[in-house]
């Protein structure tokens, strides 16, 4: 191949239709649900058979520790992360790839990749990304149709039109087509030049800003705009806040692909899913001889196409079928396969209802570690809290809670008011209402902390930070957009 192909990795999908497994402070493209990987490792490894240029990531702010974390843990140390305050869709986000890269990077060609799909044969997408590549270079912007393999219709669809050329296989685009009903689906399968859009493209870096600015000139203004006032963090890329949260909301789709007359499509047969919801799950995962899926601490009996996954407890099936059980430590989801879509609607309905089920994890990430909710009540709580080797807490003090903290495994370094000291397994102290306090981890193992909270309010926002090692803002979930944009910019602020 003889131009720069840079992967550009989208990393900023909420994964709602697989809730409870998937929620948006830890999505699906972070998650092992087909096998021993995330679905982000999954597609960064095997870009490898692909391209040797180094990937940029384009992800939301609040994940960037989340992100380089699950890099370490696959070995990928060249990258660069380009760090959206909130989520506008494909169109701005690949701008800000493209923008980030047009300059100093040259004009390479930008290889377009959502971070959760599955491909089970990496051969076939890299001779794509090889014949994408050519059209590329002569001007075009490239997507990716999958062969349909059954009516589906829960994708949209590409409907070919002539070749644009007689070597590399690709096709002009005679129109997108909307996720069809079952009958139309069915049409598409039987006639020829039907293909899934899959999301994934190609392009030169230019001329897809070029086509962004005379289609979507708004959308163009703001990410030039963001990326102009914005700076590098090392490997990341911080966009101005108050700029990008002015930039409107599209897809790639919507904003360019369907107005361009330089659209192409390039077939492919890769064993490709976007494993957008359960029944995706159940599709490409082994299946017993009864058609059942079964992760976890899980039994089925006399029950038939099936899946169940189990995290924490056991989960029996008796007698069912085309059921999807999925059991987390907090929530449990059951619903026919065939409404699998469907669990989306559920999400919307949980957040009318002001669930926190909706959208966190009872266990919680965060760039020091995790915390696990285990118990709570009128004026307590109780958390088990996890500090990876080396790793420190912020340096802060609560208006409404005390604390008491017992060591269960590990060394913690406690710093309460003026006295800084050690504890060991077994050891315990007390963090009074209104001290300014820190925990720390200066030992190589793994910090293990038993936290009881008491107190009037116990909100993860009664988090006054007065110095942090990982560029977080004092009060960690706002609401307000201006808030928001306020807070991100302290933090640009506290990092040049």
């Amino acid at each position: 191949m003889q131009s720069r192909v840079r992967p550009v990795v989208i990393c900023g999908g909420s994964g709602s239709r697989l809730w409870p497994a998937s929620r948006s402070t830890y999505p699906k493209q972070f998650i092992s649900l087909l096998g021993d990987r995330s679905l982000l490792q999954a597609t960064l490894s095997r870009l490898g058979h692909i391209t040797d240029e180094k990937p940029m990531l384009v992800a939301n702010f609040w994940h960037r520790f989340l992100i380089k974390h699950q890099l370490d843990e696959i070995g990928l140390r060249d990258f660069e992360l380009v760090l959206e305050l909130e989520g506008r869709n494909t169109a701005p986000a690949i701008a800000l790839a493209a923008f980030t890269m047009r300059g100093d990077q040259g004009d390479p060609i930008l290889l377009v990749l959502p971070s959760d799909h599955f491909i089970g044969k990496t051969e076939a997408l890299a001779e794509a990304v090889e014949n994408g590549a050519a059209l590329a270079e002569a001007g075009f912007l490239v997507t990716f149709g999958i062969k349909p393999e059954r009516a589906e219709t829960g994708y949209g669809y590409i409907k070919c039109g002539a070749p644009v050329d007689t070597t590399s296989g690709g096709y002009a685009i005679e129109r997108f087509i909307e996720k069809p009903n079952s009958d139309t689906a069915k049409e598409y399968l039987k006639t020829p030049g039907y293909l899934w859009n899959s999301g994934m493209f190609m392009f030169r870096a230019s001329r897809y800003l070029e086509e962004l600015q005379k289609f979507r000139p708004d959308i163009f203004a703001a990410v030039e705009k963001s990326v102009r006032l914005g700076q590098w963090d090392g490997e990341a890329f911080l966009t101005d806040a108050a700029s990008f949260q002015e930039t409107p909301e599209d897809s790639i789709d919507y904003a360019v692909m369907e107005k361009t007359d330089r659209a192409a499509v390039i077939p492919l047969a890769a064993d490709w899913t976007d494993v957008g919801s359960w029944q995706a799950v159940w599709e490409v995962l082994p299946q017993d001889d009864k058609g059942n899926v079964v992760q976890g601490d899980a039994i089925v009996l006399d029950s038939t196409d099936c899946l169940v996954q189990s995290q924490s407890r056991a989960v029996a099936l008796v007698g069912v079928q085309d059921i999807v059980a999925v059991e987390t430590r907090d929530a449990v989801l059951i619903t026919s396969r065939h409404h699998a879509q469907r669990v989306k609607d559920m999400v919307n309905l949980l957040k009318e209802h002001k669930r926190g089920e909706a959208t966190d994890h009872r266990l919680v990430h965060r760039p020091w570690g995790t915390y696990d909710s285990l118990d709570s009540g009128s004026r307590f709580q109780v958390k088990h809290i996890v500090v990876n080797p080396g790793a420190t807490l912020s340096l802060q003090m609560h208006h409404h809670r005390a604390e008491h903290w017992i060591v269960v495994r590990g060394t913690a370094e406690v710093t309460c008011d003026d006295k800084t000291f050690l504890l060991t397994e077994n050891q315990s102290t007390y963090i009074p209402l209104g001290s300014t306090h820190r925990l720390a981890n200066p030992g190589k193992i793994p910090l293990e902390v038993i936290e009881v909270q008491s107190g009037t309010y116990l909100g993860e926002d009664d988090i006054v930070r007065f110095k942090d090692s990982y560029g977080r803002v004092p009060v960690l979930e706002v609401t307000e957009k201006t808030e928001k944009v306020e807070k991100v910019e302290s933090v640009v602020k506290a990092v040049q």
